[in-house]
């Protein structure tokens, strides 16, 4: 991680352990918002406009929080006025590093901790993508892959119209309960499991992932997505845990009692999603792949 500026020890993905010896994800630090008309958002001082060819994207094709903003982008039309940079797949002792080619066109950085310095030179903490870059203002807008997918489907809709609501507003109260469910058991749970430091708080997660994936077998009888006929933020936020649940989470994470493939109905909305313009194009099993099977876990 970084401390005071200064990248500090072997980066390792495990970040912090409960009293149970359970994985605790670190929180965000860049919490701006893009805005239609530069004023300030829910959180983060204001001054970002949406304007065309202002914003980069920093994803990792193996990180489901930075798919999500990957797919977003697809589908709400942005690949045409925001950027995007992929670092490569395998973790290095200083966390993302970005290829030869195409590499950090925008800032020539050779690892992705080099953004979180130019933004705040004495910022501590970890160097986690997606992050959304302001190529004016020469800093991060935002971090928070759940902010960054609520911005792209709302501050550019006058400079790239879309009939696609990914958060509509008869849904948003019914959409922030799942969401809840989602991250607490499936989203977070995985890495519960696999970063557990404990048979009990590796056993806990394990037993919320599959009770999630139950409920959620369950409730797909209604319709191709999880509120019927309509597409929202919440198949994203499920699609990338599901399209790396047998390639990775089943048996790198030890979230073994059953696979994707084993659940029709969820395997059905797979391969639905996977047929959504502009999504399979967003997913690389190959990174997925490469990327997993470089990280370290602890042991129990």
């Amino acid at each position: 991680m970084l401390v005071n500026g200064q990248w500090s020890a072997d980066w390792h993905p495990l970040q912090a352990t409960d009293d149970k010896g359970g994985f605790v994800r670190q929180l965000s630090s860049f919490r701006h918002w893009i805005t239609p008309d530069g004023a300030p958002g829910p959180s983060g001082a204001g001054g970002f406009k949406a304007e065309a060819d202002r914003y980069h994207l920093y994803v990792a094709l193996i990180c489901p929080w930075a798919s999500r903003t990957l797919i977003a982008r697809r589908l709400k039309g942005l690949d045409k006025i925001i950027s995007v940079s992929v670092v490569e797949p395998e973790l290095t002792a200083q966390g993302w590093r970005f290829g030869e080619k195409p590499g950090d066109a925008v800032n020539g950085a050779i690892h992705l901790h080099e953004l979180y310095t130019k933004a705040d030179r004495r910022y501590s903490g970890r160097a986690t993508v997606p992050v959304l870059w302001d190529k004016a203002r020469r800093t991060i807008v935002n971090n928070e892959s759940a902010d960054i997918l609520r911005m792209f489907n709302s501050a550019f809709q006058t400079l790239v119209p879309s009939s696609l609501d990914l958060y509509p507003e008869d849904l948003r109260a019914a959409i922030d309960a799942l969401n809840t469910q989602l991250y607490g058991r499936l989203n977070n749970g995985v890495y519960r499991a696999g970063f557990a430091v404990t048979q009990q708080a590796h056993d806990e997660a394990v037993a919320d992932v599959f009770g999630m994936l139950d409920d959620l077998e369950g409730r797909l009888s209604s319709g191709p997505y999880l509120f019927g006929a309509r597409l929202t933020e919440a198949d994203i936020r499920l699609f990338v845990t599901l399209v790396r649940f047998d390639v990775a989470y089943y048996g790198l994470f030890q979230c073994d009692r059953r696979r994707l493939a084993d659940y029709p109905k969820l395997s059905a909305y797979l391969a639905h999603m996977l047929d959504v313009p502009g999504v399979r194009e967003t997913v690389s099993i190959d990174h997925i792949k490469r990327g997993y099977e470089s990280v370290r876990l602890p042991r129990r």
